[in-house]
């Protein structure tokens, strides 16, 4: 990355497939309120959005300055024509695409190019040469892979330069840390994490008795239902009377453990209105002690205690 700040802003929710209430105004305040507060790097995807939303909506910003920015894009998973996702990483599909990327951002070049899943069809190597030659005729500077096990990563990398991977990362789903982050950075390539804040539920914002828009993706993630999402309320509880000790909000702590993980670069951060990244953007890495707190509030939480 080219700042000092571990957050990246994501771009998935200002696509507005599964977010709901996403405007054009909303999006384009949120990404010139993130630049205001020094955020300068942007996570975006052919997928984001059924007609590459989060592309166009990105390009003024680049335009005004593409030297100033990195650009994170992916390439792999696209939209059928009735609106269901497809996951492809054929050849012909990645070159496609990346070249429709760039032109949506009205830029040369990304930063960071990265398959987006692996296709269970095609070989995650030839995937991997294609985004490989994609590199080779100038149109990224470093090649990357995202949603992969640790055995998927070592397959890209037996054919390009593993430059960066997104995984999953919070103060609950922790396996990204038992061997898929510290491979990845042995291979000295970066680390971008997502889901620190699981769809917002480690904001503390959503209680206990929220009520979910229909059409909302959220219910149906293990994490928000039964005892498991009673189990995380119960830890929130706890850091809500840490941050309030600490001068920190929970998303604060939140992001803040997840970007003092070692190994971990920064986290892909979303928001789909200003006031929520002013929020989350203030996120730093935290004194070892106060990780070691919330490791702690998380262990001493029984899952089966109420």
């Amino acid at each position: 990355m080219n700042n000092e700040k571990p957050i990246v802003l994501g771009l998935w929710p200002i696509a507005g497939v599964t977010t709901m209430g996403v405007t054009r105004s909303d999006a384009e305040a949120t990404i010139a309120t993130a630049i205001d507060l020094g955020v300068t790097a942007f996570d975006t995807a052919f997928s984001y959005g059924y007609d590459g939303e989060s592309d166009k909506i990105l390009r003024p910003f680049l335009a005004e300055d593409r030297d100033r920015f990195e650009v994170i894009g992916k390439v792999g998973q696209r939209w059928s024509s009735d609106r269901k996702r497809v996951i492809d990483g054929s050849a012909g599909t990645l070159t496609t695409d990346a070249e429709e990327s760039l032109r949506r951002l009205g830029i040369d070049c990304f930063d960071v190019l990265m398959l987006h899943s692996p296709d269970p069809n095609v070989a995650i190597e030839t995937s991997a040469a294609a985004i490989a030659e994609l590199q080779r005729r100038g149109l990224c500077k470093r090649t990357g892979v995202s949603n992969v096990t640790p055995a998927q990563r070592a397959q890209f990398a037996s054919v390009v330069r593993c430059d960066a991977i997104e995984c999953p990362l919070n103060l609950l789903q922790r396996d990204s840390l038992d061997q898929l982050i510290p491979e990845a950075n042995q291979d000295g390539g970066q680390v971008y994490v997502f889901w620190t804040l699981m769809k917002g539920l480690l904001a503390g914002k959503i209680k206990r008795d929220h009520v979910f828009a229909e059409g909302d993706s959220r219910p149906g993630y293990p994490i928000f239902q039964g005892a498991a999402r009673e189990r995380t309320h119960r830890i929130l509880d706890q850091m809500q009377i840490l941050g309030e000790r600490t001068n920190r909000t929970i998303a604060e702590l939140s992001i803040g453990w997840a970007v003092s993980q070692p190994g971990v670069t920064a986290a892909l951060v979303g928001a789909r209105r200003p006031t929520q990244i002013r929020e989350t953007c203030t996120a730093t890495r935290l004194p070892p002690e106060i990780v070691s707190e919330i490791d702690q509030i998380v262990a001493s939480t029984d899952s089966d205690g109420m």
